[in-house]
């Protein structure tokens, strides 16, 4: 009986979602929604600026508790959506974070690690389909990333990123990533028009955070992102699913880029472009 319900339940999640994609009328956000969101994203890099200003801050959130579950394997995503945050006019915004540690790895290698686009695909597989680096400016880069995520229904999204990097001293650092656009792909692989585009994803801005100590490195990826909103009348059916696509993208992110630094052998790309 369970199988059954379980198969009923995700006919009728398949067929809202299909429903949802037919849908064109989210080309963009409000300027509400962007103002909402812009305004949140500075509330989180004023915060997180603020941890990286010193080492006694950097990942003060972890605790003495939660180190012995990190070092022991164990693998913490919180949402920290706020109430007021969830769904703002005609857009939902999700903040989630997530945190690891890697036994054995030091900050320089995680670092080489992000700073490697071209390896991306490789290391990000199968979510990541191509990334390349556009221009670089120092520690600043552009790049741009394809992404293909299949949730019942499968969706390709180009996005076009200002990536930093920062180190507070050789066990600290840092990188920050903020979208500048977002486009999404039809089925012939071009970027759809905006009047054709679903809302899948129109914001990302993800910011990491290591620190090398305790025999290892402790990482820490913060994710926020701005989507359509759920059409009225679905939420209880597709609410749970909007829910969960943007954690299982984090928690499968982090643990890809631990799972990279721990086999720097098995590295795809060519190595970071000078």
């Amino acid at each position: 009986m369970t199988s059954i319900l379980a198969g009923v339940r995700a006919y009728l999640i398949s067929a809202a979602l299909l429903a949802v994609a037919t849908t064109c009328a989210a080309d963009a956000p409000s300027r509400s929604a962007s103002d909402s969101f812009e305004q949140y994203v500075c509330r989180v890099e004023s915060r997180i600026a603020q941890e990286h200003g010193s080492a006694q801050f950097f990942l003060r959130a972890i605790g003495s508790d939660r180190a012995a579950r990190l070092r022991h394997g164990e693998v913490i995503v919180e949402r920290l959506t706020p109430a007021e945050g969830e769904s703002l006019p005609g857009a939902l915004l999700h903040d989630w974070r997530g945190t690891a540690f890697v036994p054995g790895a030091t900050a320089a290698e995680f670092e080489a690690m992000l700073r490697n686009f071209d390896a991306y695909p490789a290391e990000f597989s199968p979510q990541v389909l191509q990334a390349k680096l556009i221009a670089r400016h120092g520690d600043q880069f552009q790049m741009e990333m394809r992404v293909r995520q299949k949730h019942v229904i499968a969706i390709t999204l180009d996005g076009f990123y200002k990536v930093r990097f920062g180190r507070l001293d050789a066990d600290h650092g840092w990188s920050t990533s903020q979208s500048v656009r977002m486009d999404e792909i039809g089925a012939g692989g071009r970027p759809l028009s905006p009047h054709a585009e679903h809302g899948f994803l129109w914001r990302l801005d993800t910011w990491w955070t290591w620190e090398q100590k305790d025999g290892g490195l402790y990482v820490r990826i913060e994710s926020v992102s701005l989507t359509r909103s759920i059409p009225a009348g679905l939420g209880w059916l597709v609410g749970p699913f909007v829910e969960n696509v943007p954690r299982n993208s984090l928690a499968f992110t982090l643990r890809a880029a631990c799972a990279a630094v721990r086999n720097p052998a098995g590295r795809g790309g060519k190595g970071e472009r000078q």
